[in-house]
């Protein structure tokens, strides 16, 4: 339930893509209506329409949930309030200027932030991101635990290059497709394969 809660974003921002992509004179002509005080120039074209709504709905669709979060008292996760600032200014870049190049920044800047973060505290503070997530339900070696934490680091190291990659190599719709069904297919395969090394390491 708490995978398809942090998905939802991604999963709304496709189903808006989606949609407007196949209704584009319908999505020019709301997005200008919902968005033109927002744009430079007031008017949104057919061409960038889709992943302008989609842009603005992921940003509502963000903000929602910590909103949701805080109604029910809920503790919200760092990396959630980092999603929200991030697709916020970027989202907000893309909305005014038109381009969907700032939007499609925000997943490999997530990726490099949660990296990033995870090398800081292994090198600088000598602790163990993934440990202190995970430390409660698993009892692992020490050297075991710092290969989990090094994998992840490489992990969402490399999905930050390929988001970027698929982003600018390929077209919009493309990469929107990726977003959902590739990043959350090569995530699951990667827990997979992490869940396989772990049961050989984990201490009876």
């Amino acid at each position: 339930m708490k995978i398809l809660f942090d998905f939802l974003p991604i999963i709304l921002f496709f189903g808006m893509f989606k949609y407007a992509e196949g209704n584009t004179e319908w999505a020019a002509r709301t997005a200008t209506e919902w968005l033109g005080f927002m744009v430079s120039g007031g008017v949104v074209g057919t061409a960038e329409a889709p992943v302008l709504l989609a842009t603005m709905v992921v940003i509502v669709a963000t903000l929602a949930q910590i909103l949701w979060l805080v109604a029910r008292g809920r503790k919200i996760d760092t990396m959630l309030w980092v999603s929200l600032g991030l697709v916020t200014l970027l989202g907000g870049a893309t909305i005014y200027f038109h381009s969907e190049a700032f939007i499609k920044w925000k997943p490999t800047v997530l990726y490099w932030v949660m990296g990033g973060a995870l090398l800081v505290g292994q090198l600088v503070f000598k602790k163990n991101g993934i440990q202190k997530l995970m430390g409660a339900q698993l009892s692992l070696p020490d050297d075991v635990w710092r290969k989990v934490n090094y994998s992840w680091i490489a992990f969402f190291a490399l999905m930050g290059l390929l988001n970027l990659w698929v982003a600018f190599s390929f077209s919009t719709a493309t990469w929107v497709n990726f977003k959902l069904f590739g990043g959350m297919g090569l995530m699951l395969v990667f827990v997979m394969a992490q869940a396989v090394f772990l049961n050989k390491h984990v201490k009876a």
